[in-house]
């Protein structure tokens, strides 16, 4: 007899657990610090009793089999990776009657001194355009990594402009924590059990 797959587990999980809250986590990433982080905020709510499944953007799961999703993309010209735009699109209507939770990872949130701290917090348009458009619960902007290799001069002046500091890995996994929070706490899951530990 063969071991089931990824997903007949998930649905035998869900049959004899029909009350806990299902969730998809969905992420399209260009460097990996996108897939980190769904990855942990995967397992902080697998760890409250959830029913997770996480999966990049071109296996995603089919939409019907959870409640909530949560989203997130890297950031590339202001704007989440096509990809991730074409799967709001094309899903437009299932995201709308759904509990959806977006998250971008770039360096916007990382800036530091007046210009910098104003940038990060302005909301692409496009990104809040697509937020809009399926009524999103709630979309949070986090820091990823920034590697100084291959930055044009011109860049790295900008960047100092800006209020950039240092290069690497700028996630600030208590900010990634306390969003993921955020979101058990409207699901009503329970306090964890362990602490995630964050790559």
């Amino acid at each position: 007899m063969r071991p089931p797959t990824e997903r007949e587990a998930f649905e035998e999980a869900s049959r004899h657990e029909p009350e806990k809250p299902r969730i998809a986590i969905v992420y399209a990433t260009e460097q990996g610090s996108t897939r980190d982080i769904a990855e942990f905020i995967s397992d902080e709510l697998a760890g409250r009793d959830a029913t997770v499944e996480l999966a990049d953007i071109d296996h995603a799961p089919d939409l019907s089999r959870f409640d909530t999703l949560v989203l997130g993309s890297a950031v590339h010209n202001m704007d989440f990776l096509p990809a991730a735009t074409d799967y709001v699109r094309n899903h437009r209507d299932e995201l709308s009657r759904r509990d959806v939770w977006l998250f971008s990872v770039g360096l916007g949130p990382a800036l530091r001194g007046p210009i910098g701290r104003l940038a990060g917090r302005i909301v692409p348009k496009k990104i809040a355009t697509l937020r809009d458009s399926i009524a999103a619960h709630d979309y949070r902007a986090f820091a990823g990594r920034y590697e100084r290799t291959g930055i044009s001069l011109r860049a790295r002046i900008l960047y100092r402009l800006m209020g950039g500091g240092h290069y690497g890995d700028l996630r600030d996994w208590a900010a990634i924590r306390a969003w993921t929070d955020t979101i058990a706490q409207s699901l009503r899951l329970p306090q964890p059990r362990s602490t995630t530990i964050h790559p």
